[in-house]
């Protein structure tokens, strides 16, 4: 076994230790009994408990990140957007020592390891924030905060991965997915990939726009502004006109 190999098995021996035991109960012990190897091996690779423990969790934030695809409005839209809840939810449920540990905010961890669990979140926030931001300017995100919509898109799926794993029988990954989706599609999730017209428009010119045939504006997702499309045709609606002549 040469040293890339070796240091794979202590990360998956200490993946089911944590998962069994927990991180306080875990032991160096531990892992390295069921890896097979020596102690002094264990130090090899890592100083203590606490870089394994963050190794496992960064290899965990990759996998989210590799997890999320980019949505193609001009495609199916829903099953696009429902396969990244699913394989977002897998990712997390696949590893429940470590999601059980991340969603209980890491109480009792020391200090400076707490610390680098906040920068963990923060990432994993940013990475949601950047495929909201995207998701607006395709059309199919609501314009607004991105922060908050990622606040309230993690804290829904952590409470509900959270009270998933204390149940005793957990429910389908699928209703997860389903009821998450249901949700954003209540809230920030435009199903219509960018049709609706601005809610700042006036009637009128909602009128107007649908005379002169949809898809002619989009909405810019940053600013709220119209952003023009293609060139576009003054209306006979805001034609002024023309005085009579004697």
């Amino acid at each position: 076994m040469d040293k890339s190999e070796r240091r794979q098995a202590l990360l998956r021996a200490a993946r089911t230790v944590f998962s069994e035991k927990g991180y306080h109960e875990a032991k160096v012990d531990d892992i390295v009994a069921l890896a097979k190897v020596a102690k002094g091996t264990f130090y090899l690779y890592f100083p203590d408990k606490r870089s394994v423990f963050g190794e496992l969790v960064r290899g965990l934030f990759l996998r989210l990140g590799g997890a999320i695809l980019r949505v193609d409005p001009s495609a199916d839209v829903e099953a696009q957007v429902k396969h990244n809840i699913r394989a977002i939810v897998a990712v997390l449920l696949d590893d429940p020592a470590l999601t059980s540990i991340l969603l209980s905010h890491a109480a009792g961890l020391d200090p400076a390891f707490v610390k680098e669990l906040r920068a963990f979140r923060q990432e994993v926030k940013l990475l949601l924030e950047r495929s909201l931001a995207d998701g607006q300017r395709l059309g199919i995100i609501e314009p607004g905060d991105t922060e908050l919509y990622a606040t309230f898109t993690i804290g829904a799926l952590k409470e509900v991965l959270f009270e998933n794993a204390l149940e005793e029988q957990a429910r389908p990954r699928e209703r997860i997915v389903t009821a998450l989706y249901d949700l954003l599609r209540r809230g920030y999730l435009r199903m219509d990939a960018g049709r609706a017209a601005p809610p700042a428009e006036a009637e009128g010119e909602r009128g107007e726009r649908g005379e002169r045939g949809e898809g002619s504006r989009a909405r810019a997702p940053a600013t709220g502004h119209a952003v023009r499309e293609q060139p576009e045709r003054p209306s006979p609606a805001r034609r002024r006109p023309r005085a009579k002549r004697d």
